[in-house]
């Protein structure tokens, strides 16, 4: 396979602009030069505009996502962390700046996780969830920083060590009601796991359930 360069690369941006515009992307342009900065080969490059013209998350296509100044590995089958969450993790660090012991809980990809222990430096990162393909992409993304990744039901994941040593305590729970599922973008519903997007009835079981062992935990 020979990589795309010169002229080639300008005829490609024209063609990936084009098709993704014609799918239906806002942001065809945009999305356009972050897969020809992604694509290989020739080859490669046609496969991700085909994966994103038939709808796939444009984060799938890549393998990565933005977040918080990192680069995020996200897989398919694994929710997309989003930009309004970095939301959660400028909050946490305000509130916590110095601490030393992290738990990304319903942690998805890991992002929240490797944000706070990327701007914190040198902490003790545990991230958990209970999906086992969330997990696995969690685990890739925080083993810079040295974090551990669990598989399980909220708390029920982590380990008995940590009641009552942590410092930071964050959760991006689903919070969509059940039967507003099938309103969200398609991208979301057909390519993201429903276990990462659905709160139940009102949006706010897991919250809920989160809460209330927070509390008898002590965490």
């Amino acid at each position: 396979m020979t990589s795309l360069s010169g002229s080639d690369t300008a005829t490609a941006a024209t063609a990936v602009v084009s098709a993704l515009r014609a799918a239906g992307c806002v942001f065809a342009e945009d999305e356009a030069e972050l897969i020809l900065g992604t694509a290989r080969t020739p080859d490669e490059l046609a496969a991700m505009v085909d994966r994103r013209v038939a709808g796939q998350p444009l984060e799938h296509v890549l393998g990565w996502a933005e977040f918080h100044g990192l680069r995020i590995l996200v897989e398919p089958g694994v929710f997309v962390p989003r930009r309004r969450t970095e939301f959660l993790v400028d909050e946490a660090l305000a509130q916590a700046p110095g601490a030393s012991v992290v738990v990304d809980l319903c942690c998805g990809s890991g992002a929240v996780g490797a944000a706070l222990a990327a701007a914190l430096g040198e902490v003790e990162l545990h991230a958990a969830d209970i999906d086992p393909a969330a997990v696995g992409c969690a685990r890739r993304n925080i083993a810079p920083y040295g974090g551990h990744a669990h598989v399980g039901d909220l708390f029920d994941a982590l380990p008995a060590a940590l009641r009552g040593r942590t410092g930071i305590l964050a959760a991006n729970v689903p919070y969509v009601p059940s039967d507003e599922v099938g309103l969200l973008p398609a991208e979301a519903r057909e390519h993201e796991p429903l276990v990462a997007l659905d709160g139940g009835g009102d949006g706010l079981d897991v919250l809920r359930r989160f809460h209330v062992k927070k509390v008898v935990l002590r965490l």
